[in-house]
């Protein structure tokens, strides 16, 4: 049984099994070279992680193309993003970017990002035993979630996309469907989990999703029924957290009025979405989902870095345009 901070054991419980580690921002840019490829700018603003041979068309075995990455696994240079937050002004009705802040119990240094998780089977064991599970292929890619969906019916079929108005960074309240509807005294946490078993052939879907199949009825961080015969072959299950930072907006949230945080595109908290690009480096993925009771130790298997080089790491803006500050519009969107 490994030993765990206070802090960690506050946040997840006892836990044995899958992988956790955080990844600083990348950049913050339209791109999309999954939904979109070659286009830029992109339709929508995303939060990218991962590694640096980020850009706008990204085909093949991306990891060997990097050359560094955010993420504290340094064998991984997969990419991962979401849509950005902002705060939509209640008077004026301008827009403001929600920065990003570290989650809590993770690697010291961490600068905004994302964390992420690839489980076994589920937080107290990883049963490897009864249920061997496949790293990803090189060119692998998936999305979850709808930016289309604009009701509550189509949150309740999203299974594993949430949020939680964080009371402290260690204490995150009951899990919403949609965003809060006061204001959240440490920021709004927001919970992304991909599907967990693939149809074994495609690396890629028309959808970016039909290749993935969902055997989970609820939230994420359980262990889901067997992967049916169409979609064999188990896979970790991804998961993204991110804590938006909306304490500085709330004061300028009137009591009694509605939420004012809108995501990058345009639609509602439903439409909460969530892209993943394979990276990792030969079979170190591999390895470490073959390693029983692993954690955030990096499996005993796969080398960590410093935070403080992982935030070396950049990329080239392609997209020159303003996303910050106080703004008329979200980029790329016509309010």
């Amino acid at each position: 049984m490994k030993l765990f901070t206070v802090a960690a054991l506050a946040l997840v419980g006892p836990v044995q099994a899958g992988l956790r580690f955080g990844c600083s921002t990348l950049t913050t840019q339209r791109l999309d070279p999954i939904v979109e490829p070659g286009m830029v700018p992109s339709a929508h603003l995303h939060h990218i992680v991962g590694g640096n041979s980020f850009n706008a068309t990204m085909e093949g075995d991306v990891g060997a193309r990097a050359t560094c990455t955010t993420c504290e696994m340094s064998e991984d240079f997969s990419n991962y993003w979401t849509a950005v937050l902002y705060f939509k002004h209640p008077t004026n009705g301008s827009y403001h970017r929600v920065p990003v802040k570290n989650n809590a119990a993770l690697a010291q240094g961490t600068t905004g990002g994302i964390t992420v998780y690839y489980t076994q089977f589920d937080f107290n064991t990883d049963a490897l035993e009864r249920q061997p599970i496949k790293a990803f292929p090189p060119g692998f890619r998936m999305t979850v979630g709808n930016p289309g969906h604009d009701d509550a019916a189509a949150a309740r079929s999203a299974v594993g996309l949430r949020y939680n108005c964080l009371q402290t960074l260690i204490n995150r309240g009951p899990e919403l469907a949609d965003f809060p509807d006061k204001p959240c005294p440490a920021g709004i946490f927001a919970v992304h989990h991909f599907p967990a078993c693939w149809d074994g052939k495609n690396l890629d879907s028309a959808d970016h999703q039909s290749h993935m199949y969902n055997t989970m009825d609820r939230g994420g961080f359980t262990n889901a029924p067997p992967c049916p015969a169409s979609h064999p072959v188990r896979v970790p299950q991804v998961t993204y957290e991110t804590v938006w930072d909306t304490t500085q907006f709330n004061s300028m949230w009137p009591a009694g009025t509605p939420n004012p945080f809108v995501w990058s595109f345009t639609g509602s908290a439903y439409g909460t979405h969530a892209d993943y690009l394979f990276g990792w480096k030969g079979d170190s993925l591999q390895r470490a989902m073959d390693t029983p009771e692993c954690f955030y130790d990096g499996c005993g298997s796969i080398t960590k870095q410093a935070m403080s080089a992982a935030n070396q790491c950049k990329v080239e803006n392609f997209v020159d345009e303003e996303t910050d500050g106080w703004l008329t519009s979200r980029p790329g969107q016509a309010e």
